[in-house]
This record gives C-alpha cells, structure tokens and sequence, in this order.
C-alpha cells in the first residue's frame, strides 16, 4: 500500500518532466519536419507522407516513402531491389507521384518489380501478365504482328512482350529466347513512348481511424491550433496523471492480453500456411472492396462487403469486429474453412490478419441468403419453385453430412439457419459463417460445451439442457430440421397458420396436419407440390424429436429427401412429452425469429 502512496509523491514532478519533454519533443518536430526538396528550381518538393531519407526522423513521414537527393540534386524514390526512379512531379491532392527512369528504359527498372510489396499502385488498373522474349530480325512474322520494345532492343534483334495468356501456337516464336516473366503490369506502362512513370499511393494513413486531414496535418498544425495545445495539454496532463497508476496497470494486463492474443493467432496461421488461402494485407482488403464502397450487409461478427479480385472474379469480404475478431471466431472460422472443400459449403478465398484488422474473403454468392427467399410474401421477386426448394433442401443436407462425415475430424457448425446457407447463381446452397463450429473425432458421441451457442429457434434442447441427451452432431440435425421446416412454412399463405386459434407453433400444426392425413393438399392446389412439401415435412419432423438419440444422422436424412416421400413414415409426436420449459424457448424464439 505504501508503494502506491509513495508513486503519488513523485506524480506532480513526473507530470512537469512530461510537459517539458512533450514542448522539446513538439519544438523539434516543427523544425526537423518542414517541407523542403532538392534543389530550389524544379525539384518538386518534400513532405508528409514523404521524408527525405537520413535528413528527416521516420516520424515525418510513412514507411516506404523515403526519398533522396543525388548528387546532381535530382530526388530519387527507392524502390525493393534497388530500383531507383527520378521523382519529376508529386501531387499531393490526386496522391500521385511522376517518376522517370534516368536511363529512359522503364520497362527494364521494372522488369523485376514487384508492385505490392510497395505503398505505391499503378494508376492505370488493367493488370496482366507479360512474358519478355529477344527475337533475332530474322523474324519476320513476329515484327508484322508486335510492336517491339524500342529501349531494350538493339541492332540484330528485337525484345517483344507477349500477352502471358497467348498460346506457344497462337504466336510464331522461332528465332526467339525467353528473357523473363513479369506479372501484374498494366500494358500502358509497357507499350507507353513516354519515358514517365505515375504511380498513385492509398489515401489512408495507415491507421484507418485517422482521416485525411489529421494525415495532412501531422507535421503542420496551425498557430492557433498550437497555442490551444500548449495550454491544455499542462493542465489535462496534470489531472489527469492522478490516475495514471490505474491506466498503467488497466494498459500492461491489455497489452499483455493484446500479445497473447497476437501469439496465439501468429502460431494458428504458421500451422496452416499449408493449407494454402491467401493471406491478404489489410490495403490488398481495402483495394478488393474499393474502400468499403459496397455493403452486402450487417451482422453480430462484423459487416460484409462485395469485392473484386478481378474483371470477372467477385468475393465476399467480412470485416470482423475488433471485439470479436481477435478471438478464438477468427481461428475457429479460418481454420474450419481450410479444410473443407465441398460443392454445397461455400468456399474460402483468403483471410487479413494485419495488426488488428481482421477479415474473411469468400466467393461471392449473387443470390444473397435463403432466408429472404421463405420468410417474405413478395413471391414475385422471390420465387422458388418446389422443385428447387427440394433440391436447395437436399443440398444442404450432402453439406452437413460431408461436415459430419466428410472430413478428419468431424465439424459441428452449431448455427444452422437459413441466413447462413447462401445461394450462387444456381441457387445452389452453400453452407457458410463457421464462427461457431466446434471440431471433434469421429467416434466422440459428446462434445463439451460450456455456455449455448447457436441462433434461438433453431438450437437443438440438449444445448440447453442435458437432460435431453449430450451435445453432438445431433445438434446440427436439430437445426437442419426446423431449416426444413421454415422452408415449408414459408412457401404457405400466412394467413392459413394465423386464422387457426393456438396454432402459431408451425412444426406442431404441421404434424398435427400430417398426422390427420390431410398431406398438406389442402393448401397447396397441385398434387406433385404437396408431396414435395410432405417429404420435407416428415424428414424436418424427424429431425427435431427432443431427444438426440431419437434424431437420424445426415446420412439417413438424405436418404430421406433422396427417395419416394410416399414411403416415410410419421414420426413420434415430438411436441407431446417435450420439456415445458424447454418448449417454450423454442416457441418464443420461433415467433420472435419469424417476426
């Protein structure tokens, strides 16, 4: 105790060395950091994010931007492998740098540059790969057809950069040696008779909670600005170390936590590089999604946004939130998804674990969830047949089963339901969001669980209470049996439930209905559709019996909506001995969810 007091004595002594240290500190930045270049006549001038290398401290500038003078006083930008370009222009306000090659032969600087492990893009965003081949005169065909490139050819041959995607047969390439490859240049950079390179950088500062103007602000506060910090911060300073002993301790068990948590996830994705999803920067993320311009929607882990990898090739980005997506969501979704390759489970492209950013890149899927397809009364715009809610149906099943059977270790997802089976342009259905799943051996008929996990309305009764049997794969055949459900109810007139007194509970009117033979013909007008819906009925039925040992397995349910629906039996009544209590959260979780 004595301790604490005795740090209390030294707090205003520390708080003036603070404030002394932050006015030398302040002072010194002001001067180091002003704008200056190379020479006072056309040399275009210095500043942040840019600094001039071994003359202005890191802090003036971003990592990457570093800049110098030669000796003929000319500004040089170094680039990875020591390509040196000539910087002729910098425009601050359309964030592009004009540089040249002091050879005059850009295509040779860059033949070995590799754009993105640079803070610099080309501006011109029509990528390709190019491969670079010395022909002798002699070749005539080639020289009719290509244009040559001037700066790397010479008397007695010529150099030629061939569209990478071009056949061997498609180009008549004798009298020809291959030089070299380069990938994801824009042609214009090759072909262009300019000797001039513009290149562009990202708009952020690198902390994408910093805006624009606080970037541009950094080393040039105005006067006024100043004089209101050279006031305030003393004061808030002095207060505010009164309670530095407690931040102190609140900042060393959070970094301590933040460290671990970086630790644990650095050693997860060292253990599944094999595995082979690409690992993406958080500005590769920001260049997929063109700055978070499209959201595709909201929900508890994090937001989703549509994303192009290229001309023709769309993903899905979710950007995790910071308060789940450091935890075990992240670890539990990536690696579930690296090992599952499956038509109906959706497929992952690539993963951002860049400081705190977290992120999952997944094909994109048009036709958005199932669930704004049988929970909607807008038929018009969102039809689906019974024949394709049959096969939406038997897809999702091979998903699960391939989940529970498929792989090393059997995969529980633990939160299906209609929003996360996503549909492609097929209306094939794809099982996605793995935040939840748990893995376990094939021969283990119990999974520890320490708290509920899942969506209310669709989590199976042994989750809440064991008295009903143990946590296990059973629990996704729960889910999977009020999906099927759901997937019947939706395709009815609302009114049909609403008009029946005590009936707002679909599964038991639907096997109350059943169980009277009326076989759902009467609210369905063709016959060939109520049998679909019967089938699915009686296979959704017998997958929510209250009792896992009671449920089939994956495998058995497929086989279900498989064959004759004529030939399936009515299961036990699994409404007449349920659990009360039990009951009624699954009711009012119905309810609530159909609301």
């Amino acid at each position: 105790m004595w301790g604490n007091y005795s740090r209390l004595i030294f707090l205003p002594f520390f708080c003036f060395l603070l404030s002394v240290n932050y006015y030398t500190n302040l002072a010194l930045a002001n001067i180091q950091c002003m704008k200056t270049r190379c020479n006072h006549n056309d040399a275009p001038t210095i500043q942040y994010p840019f600094k001039l290398q071994n003359i202005q401290p890191q802090n003036c500038g971003k990592i990457g931007f570093d800049l110098s003078c030669n000796e003929n006083h000319q500004t040089i930008l170094e680039l990875p492998i020591s390509i040196n370009f000539v910087v002729k222009k910098i425009d601050y306000k359309s964030q592009e740098i004009h540089v040249t090659d002091p050879n005059e032969c850009i295509p040779r600087l860059i033949s070995h540059l590799n754009i993105s492990s640079t803070p610099f893009h080309f501006i011109d965003n029509s990528n390709s790969n190019f491969t670079f081949f010395n022909c002798s005169s002699m070749n005539t065909a080639l020289q009719s057809h290509y244009s040559s490139i001037k700066c790397l050819s010479s008397h007695g041959y010529h150099v030629y950069a061939l569209n990478s995607t071009l056949q061997i047969k498609d180009v008549t390439l004798s009298y020809c040696t291959k030089l070299y490859d380069m990938s994801f240049v824009p042609e214009s950079v090759i072909f262009s008779n300019e000797d001039q390179l513009v290149l562009g950088w990202d708009t952020s500062c690198g902390n994408e909670n910093e805006t624009e103007n606080e970037c541009s602000n950094i080393v040039s506060k105005s006067k006024g600005a100043r004089k209101k910090e050279a006031i305030l911060v003393p004061i808030v300073s002095c207060f505010g170390i009164l309670l530095l002993v407690t931040v102190l301790y609140h900042i060393r068990y959070t970094t301590q936590k933040d460290k671990e948590n970086e630790a644990r996830i650095e050693k997860f994705l060292e253990d599944y590089k094999a595995l082979k999803p690409t690992r993406y920067s958080y500005s590769d993320i920001k260049r997929i999604t063109n700055n978070f311009k499209n959201e595709l929607g909201q929900g508890a882990y994090g937001t989703v946004y549509k994303g192009k990898l290229s001309s023709d090739i769309y993903v899905a980005v979710k950007l995790l939130k910071t308060s789940t997506g450091n935890g075990p969501e992240f670890i539990n979704e990536v690696g579930t998804m690296s090992q599952i390759h499956h038509v109906n489970v959706v497929h992952l492209v690539g993963f951002c674990a860049d400081g705190h950013t977290r992120a999952l890149v997944y094909e994109y899927l048009p036709n958005g969830s199932l669930q704004k397809f049988i929970s909607t009364t807008d038929f018009k715009n969102h039809f689906l047949s019974w024949d394709k809610l049959r096969e939406i149906a038997l897809g999702i099943a091979k998903g699960i089963e391939y989940l529970h059977q498929g792989c090393d270790q059997r995969i529980l997802h633990f939160d299906i339901k209609p929003h996360n089976i996503l549909l492609d342009n097929n209306f094939t259905p794809k099982i996605s969001d793995f935040g939840l799943a748990k893995l376990c051996s094939k021969d283990q008929s119990a999974v520890s669980m320490t708290a509920a996990r899942g969506t209310i309305g669709y989590i199976a009764p042994e989750v809440f209470s064991r008295n009903f049997g143990n946590v296990s794969y059973k629990s996704d055949v729960y889910s999977f049996g009020m999906l099927l459900l759901e997937m019947v109810g939706g395709r009815q007139n609302v009114d049909v439930v609403e008009k029946r007194s005590g009936l707002g509970y679909f599964p038991e009117w639907i096997y109350n209905l059943l169980e009277q033979g009326d076989d759902l013909r009467e609210h369905i007008e063709v016959e060939k559709y109520a049998k679909i819906a019967k089938k699915l009925a009686i296979a959704g039925l017998w997958c929510i019996q209250w009792h896992p040992i009671d449920r089939p397995s994956m495998q058995v349910v497929v086989h279900m909506l498989e064959g004759d629906g004529d030939k399936l039996s009515m299961p036990p009544n699994p409404f007449a001995s349920a659990d009360p209590a039990i009951m009624n959260v699954s009711v009012i979780g119905r309810q609530l969810h159909r609301d």
